[in-house]
């Protein structure tokens, strides 16, 4: 398997990029700051993706899709959002490419050039919304519940796999509403969406919350988030939910009909989650050795490796071996039998443990006379004897085991990493000794938000939705404050 992973202690970012690569979830592409996702990165982000989509169109959305190209003049008409994303785009200006007069190379055509300039999607509001004018007349044609999934450029110069790539895949839903409170609520319920799966099916606690204005959506009046805490004791913002109000209906004059006849502007929703995701889920779990996936998403649940010295004994094996993926397939239990002679059981383990597979199971002769098979943890690196009768019922048990014990760990981790500060140069001690989430009081100033930035890199990373109402004074300014937030370096 080659050399061995840099070790978290000594340069965490250079083991995650390790471990991206060598993992086969992903590499560098030909295309400056944009990835190939590998098949074993995308069949992580397919199981992802699959949940996620059942838990949208559980709670009534629909898909569709959009086009990637969007008007340049379409982004004039909301100015907070084009002010957001306009270092971000990426413009198409001709149509047309041709041949040099040399004929050596293809350049553009000077003749092709377009009426208006088109931005190749950074997010979909704008576009979305000039249908959503002809789909919506009446409050009958409301809620209008959307989901998208696909992929947006943002032109980042400095990127990192998974992290922060210029182009990145994602879902975006956009939904339209009667009234404000209904959009709010749906805004909070899909927040709520994410934090479940976050939990339950990434097994990485988070903390549900809204961002300070600087931080906000731009073009948002409320942005609600999950944020969730890597192993470097670094936050990551997981998900996104925004209420809109009615910012992109009155941009695109987005009304409908009332039941008293009235002509009212719709309330809207934006809210999505990308291929970030992927990054969380490495750097929440995975260890020195590779990845450590949470069984719920893991594309290989358990992998059996045969060991064998002949012909006769691999026959016999792989025999049983069929047997029991039958009965473990039967129970919706993924499983891959890799009987290639071309590598060793040895180098066979090092590659499952490096891709995170949750479970190992090693039969060899003595196995079969026994009726027993070695069975390997990826999580606590254990091993034991197990007998081969109701395997499936054995191992059922134990993924689900496997995957509360990543959320337990990974929570008391986070727990930790939570401290409550009541002065500046606490609040410096511990985000540089200690890291982690800082509990603090803030006068909810953007200058008081932007100094401390400056003076530490830590941004507010959420207003908690449990915070408690608490009179107290700014951890910077000393001026009355009414509730704690959130700070920590974050991705």
């Amino acid at each position: 398997m080659g050399k061995k992973l840099t070790k978290r202690s000594e340069d965490y970012s250079k083991w995650y990029n390790e471990l991206v690569i060598k993992a086969d979830l992903a590499e560098n592409s030909g295309v400056r700051g944009m990835m190939v996702i590998k098949p074993y990165g995308y069949a992580i982000w397919e199981k992802m993706q699959a949940e996620l989509d059942r838990m949208f169109k559980e709670t009534g959305h629909e898909n569709a899709y959009f086009p990637l190209l969007i008007p340049k003049s379409y982004f004039s008409k909301e100015a907070s959002h084009v002010d957001g994303f306009a270092k971000e785009c990426a413009v198409v200006t001709h149509y047309r490419l041709k041949t040099s007069e040399d004929g050596k190379e293809v350049v553009v055509d000077e003749n092709a050039k377009l009426e208006e300039e088109l931005i190749i999607r950074p997010t979909s509001e704008t576009i979305i919304w000039d249908s959503y004018r002809k789909w919506i007349q009446s409050y009958r044609d409301l809620p209008l519940l959307i989901n998208q999934w696909a992929n947006v450029v943002r032109w980042e110069m400095r990127t990192r796999l998974f992290l922060r790539t210029a182009e990145f895949l994602w879902q975006e839903g956009h939904t339209a509403h009667e009234t404000k409170n209904e959009a709010i609520e749906e805004a909070i319920k899909m927040q709520g969406v994410y934090a479940d799966f976050a939990e339950n099916f990434m097994a990485m606690p988070v903390i549900k919350g809204t961002k300070s204005d600087s931080e906000r959506f731009a073009g948002a009046l409320e942005t609600y988030t999950i944020e969730a805490l890597m192993q470097d004791k670094k936050a990551l913002q997981a998900g996104t939910s925004h209420f809109l109000g009615q910012n992109f209906a009155k941009a695109f004059d987005v009304k409908f009909a009332t039941k008293e006849g009235k002509q009212e502007y719709v309330w809207a929703t934006s809210w999505g989650v990308s291929t970030r995701l992927m990054g969380a889920l490495v750097m929440t779990h995975s260890d020195d050795n590779g990845l450590v996936l949470p069984p719920k998403l893991a594309p290989i649940q358990v992998v059996i490796v045969p060991i064998y010295r002949s012909e006769e004994q691999l026959d016999a094996i792989s025999a049983k071996a069929e047997e029991m993926m039958k009965e473990m397939r039967q129970r919706g239990i993924s499983v891959k039998y890799d009987k290639r002679t071309t590598h060793k059981p040895g180098w066979k383990f090092a590659e499952y443990e490096l891709k995170g597979v949750p479970l190992r199971i090693a039969i060899g002769p003595r196995d079969l006379e026994n009726g027993t098979v070695e069975l390997a943890r990826r999580d606590n690196l254990t091993k034991e004897i197990v007998n081969q009768e109701n395997i499936s019922e054995t191992l059922i048990s134990l993924l689900n085991e496997i995957q509360e014990n990543l959320y337990k760990k990974a929570f008391d981790f986070r727990e930790g990493l939570i401290t409550e500060v009541n002065d500046f140069e606490e609040f410096k001690e511990v985000l540089n000794t200690k890291g982690g989430f800082i509990s603090a009081h803030w006068d909810g100033t953007e200058e008081t938000e932007e100094i401390i930035k400056n003076k530490t890199k830590a941004t507010i990373r959420c207003i908690p939705l449990d915070a408690k109402l608490e009179d107290g004074a700014c951890v910077l300014t000393g001026n009355r404050s009414i509730r704690r937030v959130l700070f920590a370096k974050a991705y």
